[in-house]
């Protein structure tokens, strides 16, 4: 995984600036915000952390110029082992191929 430090030396980040606008992803590739697991079960009980499922869902922040399904703000569905994991300011986010996205809701 890619960490902020080094995320933010190579786009010339400033602190205080919107990062992901900075993030621009190259050919065919989406940059996606991570959607976190559930804090909760449906009747108000807490889980812990080691069994909270790990989501394949995101929302799509940025698409690059070749990309032809998925625009800004779709909620997308990929697959688990194909992306770039990225953390900038405590969020995660994805950098994954057009191909490797299923589906969009």
């Amino acid at each position: 995984m890619l960490d902020s430090a080094n995320i933010r030396a190579t786009l010339g980040y400033r602190k205080g600036e919107n990062s992901t606008m900075s993030l621009k992803p190259l050919k065919d590739r989406v940059v996606a915000k991570v959607e976190k697991p559930a804090e909760t079960t449906a009747s108000g009980l807490l889980l812990p952390s080691d069994s909270k499922e790990k989501s394949n869902f995101a929302i799509v922040e940025a698409v690059g110029p070749d990309v032809k399904s998925v625009k800004k703000n779709d909620k997308i569905i990929y697959k688990e082992y194909s992306t770039t994991n990225v953390k900038i300011d405590e969020t995660d986010y994805i950098i994954v191929d057009e191909k490797d996205i299923l589906a969009t809701l």
